[in-house]
């Protein structure tokens, strides 16, 4: 029974966040009569909630419980203050990604009052190639990574880089200069300036970023400074406490 719980839970993914019962039947390969106690008891439990229109979606609950995830708890913890000094010292949203799944996964975001609406939300997952995190983390990502990333270049918006090519030489360039751009590549009006925060060994384990609202990245000569700051202050704690 347990099986079947967790093949339920693995039918949501980015492309289908919110889906009706039959459409969760299909494609976890479970009896619509089994799939629908199942979702009654997950919800119930809080791995799942209901929306308005009533389909399913994942809830805050299994959320909650996967950043108790040791690297990540820690990593949040670590980074949120260095954050704030971000945030103060720019007046963007920062933003604190890691690779997961060929995915930006968004683990932290830090905004004030006066930064703007923030447009991607704690625990999304972004295209690697749209956002500056994104970007970051595919530049020091393996081979593996690499391929599947390429094989989806999906087009956002009309800014989004879609040609191999350009996206090849733009990762060289970030691993030259140690920082990522974007111009309205994952939303219409916000920008962004990201770096990578290295770990034990010289490994990029996550990217640090401050999303403007725009066309025009957060200006580099004052953002990046306090970003790489902070990226090497969060590495450097890290190290310290791993």
């Amino acid at each position: 029974m347990t099986s079947r719980a967790l093949n339920v839970l693995a039918a949501f993914d980015q492309e289908n966040p919110v889906l009706g019962l039959s459409e969760i039947a299909r494609r976890s390969g479970t009896p619509v009569a089994t799939c629908h106690r199942l979702l009654g008891e997950l919800t119930e439990w809080g791995a799942l909630a209901k929306t308005t229109d009533g389909r399913y979606q994942i809830g805050y609950r299994l959320w909650t419980l996967g950043m108790l995830a040791p690297v990540q708890k820690g990593l949040r913890e670590v980074a949120a203050p260095y954050m704030h000094d971000v945030l103060f010292a720019t007046r963007h949203v920062v933003n604190l990604f890691v690779l997961e799944d060929a995915r930006a996964l968004l683990l932290e975001r830090i905004a004030g009052t006066a930064v703007g609406q923030p447009v991607a939300r704690v625990g999304e997952r972004l295209l690697l190639h749209t956002s500056a995190g994104g970007k970051v983390l595919l530049a020091y990502a393996p081979v593996s990574v690499l391929e599947q990333a390429f094989a989806e270049l999906k087009q956002e918006t009309r800014h989004s880089i879609t040609d191999p090519s350009k996206l090849q030489r733009e990762i060289v360039k970030i691993r030259e200069q140690g920082y990522a751009t974007t111009v309205e590549e994952h939303a219409l009006g916000t920008s962004g300036l990201a770096v990578p925060v290295f770990g034990a060994g010289g490994r990029v384990i996550a990217a640090l970023g401050a999303v403007g609202i725009g066309a025009t990245p957060p200006p580099v000569q004052r953002t990046l400074p306090a970003l790489q700051v902070a990226a090497k202050a969060i590495g450097r704690t890290l190290g310290a406490t791993g």
